[in-house]
């Protein structure tokens, strides 16, 4: 094992990936000359060049559509987005054209594209520059949708995105983009839509993704020194759920508790609520709770986005609200 950062890790995926196939190139804002916005793609234009690592104008419709046109092709492009809130200006050419082309051609077209860029809140940057999109895209058949929690996840994830046939969005961090974490040395990727216990548990289920998850980690080890034991479970891929760790764990613990970094409306973690009360309600000692975001806009304040974001005194309370203490 090594330990890098998370931008490393996503820089080291695409570069092994480029390596692999020449048909695989990277394309967006910044990420050629300047190394990325993220330095995510740092030393890449170096290695590969011009023609495989592209600076593209301030046009997500533009370069998205090239994408999927390529893509449709015979290439495998990686569509960097400085942020996914960005990918808006963009998004006819992701829901009508890279989700659809597959069906639409009866299956004579793959588009084996990957759409990746931080999503979710990043600190004091706004409403309109802070927004969580799984939900959005998940909404859409024909799209894969990962968010991966730590580096390792990121890069094994990562290279199986670039070599899956399918479109798939693949959401970061910018404030993940620094941490560190052990990466295997070889050769490795990690299956889209399986999920991980990232902690064994007994009393309750902890599901979460992303970086919120680390609140979730933190609230586990709070838990744990009132010997309440947390099984926390990331999902890693969004769409598609991995419903079968998610029923497993549940009717072990009994209770379920969800935190996603979401808008409290149809997103990820209402979905999960159907699933587990449709299949396996039977199992459920007490009612499901579900963490989220405040109902409004992302404040600029810190003071008020400490209490817009979930976090892990939240997880605590629900934790001990559905064990019933």
């Amino acid at each position: 094992m090594k330990t890098i950062q998370f931008r490393e890790a996503i820089c080291e995926a695409m570069s092994e990936e480029m390596r692999r196939d020449e048909s695989i190139y990277l394309m967006g804002e910044e990420v050629a000359e300047y190394n990325g916005a993220y330095k995510a793609s740092k030393g890449m234009l170096d290695e590969f060049g011009p023609d495989r690592v592209i600076d593209t104008p301030i046009s997500e419709l533009g370069f998205s559509g090239i994408g999927v046109g390529s893509a449709m092709n015979g290439n495998r492009p990686i569509i960097e987005f400085m942020t996914f809130n960005f990918s808006l200006v963009g998004i006819d050419q992701i829901i009508n054209n890279a989700a659809k082309m597959r069906q639409m051609s009866g299956g004579q077209f793959n588009i084996p594209i990957v759409f990746r860029g931080p999503t979710a809140s990043a600190g004091q940057l706004g409403a309109t520059h802070s927004q969580a999109f799984e939900n959005w895209f998940a909404n859409t058949p024909g799209l894969k949708v990962v968010i991966p929690s730590n580096p390792k996840d990121a890069k094994g994830l990562l290279k199986s995105a670039i070599r899956d046939d399918d479109p798939v969005i693949f959401m970061e961090s910018e404030q993940m983009y620094g941490d560190k974490g052990e990466v295997p040395e070889g050769e490795y990727t990690i299956p889209l839509g399986v999920a991980e216990i990232k902690r064994e548990g007994t009393d309750v289920t902890v599901i979460s993704f992303g970086k919120i998850i680390k609140e979730a980690y933190k609230a586990a080890d709070e838990l744990a020194k009132e010997n309440i034991s947390c099984e926390v479970i990331d999902l890693r891929t969004v769409r598609p759920l991995d419903l079968d760790a998610i029923f497993t764990s549940v009717k072990k613990t009994n209770r379920l508790v969800i935190l996603e970094e979401a808008w409290p409306l149809a997103n990820i973690s209402s979905e999960i609520t159907y699933q587990v009360q449709s299949h396996i309600f039977d199992y459920l000692d007490a009612p499901i709770i579900k963490i989220n975001t405040a109902d409004t806009p992302t404040p600029y304040s810190p003071v008020l986005l400490e209490q817009w974001l979930p976090n892990s005194t939240d997880v605590v309370k629900a934790v001990k609200k559905v064990m019933y203490k």
